[in-house]
């Protein structure tokens, strides 16, 4: 089978991922229940004699036949995981034994989209596979975190009880074309706040840290990481270059050339204070690391939003 199953395919990592397979002359089945996902990032697929799309959710049984799978179903910003913290849940635990259960009746290779929110509010930096995390489990942000985990350990029991064969990546800050101007990530709100000429909004004093990471880099590092043999994970994939949200708040004014000012709101509950990549293992066993700087990647993101306000505006 060349079939491909991306979950969460019209997704803003989903879509892009979507695409690069396509490019690579793979069959593609996009499953979505459109939650966060927009038929926007994949109206440009629809049609295509090697896309299909299906809307479905993955906390329900579903019945494919597929070589790989690719899991990126879940909400990932703040915002749209603490809508509904109890779906993001049963996302990461019920919906992750359903791709599972589907991976070991087909014998499919899974790659799971985990996240360096598994490490929470971390006291070692820069963050390394090993580390086991500082992760609240009854504060807001636990619904994300601890699913994850869940999701992490359901993927490795599996594979040492059924032999599935499995890769999990850690997502760090990822950011480009397709990001919801909505979803309340620090890049989109700049962004958005720039290109309207409203003052960018500062949490707590701007000197936590993040490392933002351009899609497209991300995309290959998933490629790398499901083609490759060596290692089940989990790797980081992020960009090790850590910026504060005051460096950020600086760049995108830049890259909008606008003048807005700044305004500072309470930091809120449970915000990592820093957020980095030890990358080392995938410079080892991908021979990856990111290529696009941040000033071209947000000048990228910038056009996107800009053309987007445009297309609403009409």
């Amino acid at each position: 089978m060349n079939s491909v199953l991306v979950t969460g395919g019209a997704g803003f990592l989903g879509s892009h991922l979507c695409d690069r397979l396509i490019e690579q002359g793979r069959e593609v089945i996009c499953l979505d229940n459109f939650f966060t996902g927009s038929k926007r990032n994949i109206a440009h697929l629809i049609g295509h004699p090697r896309f299909e799309l299906i809307r479905h959710d993955i906390v329900h049984p579903f019945y494919l036949e597929v070589s790989e799978i690719y899991n990126l179903a879940c909400p990932a910003s703040p915002v749209a995981y603490q809508y509904n913290p109890i779906k993001t849940i049963k996302t990461s635990s019920v919906g992750m034994v359903n791709v599972l259960g589907l991976a070991k009746r087909c014998r499919a290779k899974v790659l799971h989209a985990s996240t360096s929110e598994v490490y929470g509010d971390p006291d070692v930096h820069p963050q390394v596979e090993e580390y086991w995390g500082n992760v609240n489990p009854l504060g807001p942000r636990s619904c994300y975190d601890e699913g994850k985990r869940i999701a992490e350990s359901l993927c490795i029991n599996y594979h040492q009880a059924h032999q599935v064969p499995i890769r999990i990546v850690r997502i760090f800050n990822t950011y480009g074309p397709r990001m919801d101007p909505n979803d309340g990530r620090v890049i989109s709100n700049f962004i958005n706040q720039a290109l309207r000429g409203e003052p960018l909004t500062i949490y707590g004093d701007g000197q936590q840290t993040r490392s933002f990471c351009y899609v497209d880099d991300l995309i290959e590092g998933f490629l790398k990481m499901m083609d490759q043999d060596e290692t089940t994970g989990p790797i980081n994939l992020g960009n090790p270059i850590e910026n504060s949200m005051l460096e950020l708040a600086q760049a995108v004014l830049k890259s909008v050339n606008s003048g807005s000012e700044l305004v500072y709101e309470p930091l809120p509950t449970d915000d990592p204070k820093q957020r980095c990549p030890d990358i080392t293992k995938a410079r080892k066993f991908l021979d990856w690391e990111p290529g696009v700087s941040l000033q071209e990647g947000l000048a990228k993101t910038v056009e996107y939003y800009r053309n987007l306000m445009q297309q609403e505006s009409v």
